[in-house]
């Protein structure tokens, strides 16, 4: 049994996705189960939650065991993590209670970092702000790309009420720059490796989109009627690898490349 109290108004699925990781997994059984309780009250549905509220879960062994993350590397200033996908990284920095300096969208999997103290928050989101993190991706897309290597330049704009971003070549928006390599190609698909020179959100997603190859698997930008196809229903993207170098209190992390499990 764990027990959670709301900060803030919001929903009880909206709460779990983003305070408790495992909870979220089976977030559907616990509510045909009624294996959580409001207040003390048993729940069947998504119930609104006001501040001050008292959640409780009750998970069976089963569901405990299932892992939202692993820790790669940790010391005094950070943790290295290698997130499942499905889990909100807001869960995550819940869970550890640690300085956020990038996250990864829900259905991403892979490394993330994530510091253990302000200073080190400080370095690492300055070295994000200076291109001093590398990071890299796997990405099945859809189709045959054109070149075996390039790197797509194209301006990012937000939408805020549909919670999207739109690429174009309208300059008035963001730069965006992203490389590709092919891996493989694996039939109407292909395994890419990506390169991100710029860390715009869903950059990777929108771009590859825009640029006729969508992510299989992506509900937000991706090929609807391929992905109700191949019945995916999580964008197949990894974040592979992450590279840190920063000449602040991690500096002895300098070089150093973290590698995420997850595969595609």
């Amino acid at each position: 049994m764990k027990t959670f109290i709301a900060s803030e108004d919001d929903s009880l699925k909206n709460f779990t996705d983003t305070h408790y990781a495992q909870a979220s997994f089976c977030f559907a059984s616990l509510l045909r189960e009624k294996n959580i309780r409001v207040n003390g009250a048993r729940v069947s549905q998504n119930v609104p939650l006001k501040k001050g509220d008292e959640v409780r879960y009750f998970l069976s062994e089963k569901q405990q065991s299932r892992k939202a993350f692993e820790i790669l590397y940790e010391d005094e200033n950070l943790f290295v993590l290698d997130k499942e996908s499905g889990v909100s990284s807001e869960a995550v920095f819940c869970a550890l209670e640690g300085f956020p300096v990038h996250r990864l969208d829900r259905n991403t999997a892979g490394v993330m970092l994530l510091a253990k103290n302000p200073k080190a928050q400080e370095d690492l989101l300055a070295a994000f702000r200076g291109k001093k993190v590398v990071k890299e991706y796997l990405a099945l897309v859809l189709g045959k790309m054109q070149k075996p290597h390039d790197v797509l330049q194209a301006y990012l704009k937000k939408d805020e009420k549909s919670a999207k971003v739109c690429v174009s070549l309208d300059k008035a928006g963001e730069k965006i720059v992203t490389e590709y390599e092919v891996i493989e190609e694996r039939g109407e698909t292909s395994l890419l490796k990506i390169t991100l020179h710029t860390g715009k959100t869903h950059q990777i997603r929108a771009h590859l989109a825009f640029a006729g190859h969508p992510v299989v698997g992506d509900e937000k930008y991706g090929d609807f009627a391929y992905n109700r196809t191949v019945h995916r229903t999580r964008q197949m993207l990894v974040s592979k690898a992450v590279t840190v170098n920063t000449d602040g209190i991690l500096k002895y992390l300098c070089d150093r490349t973290f590698v995420s499990k997850h595969d595609l």
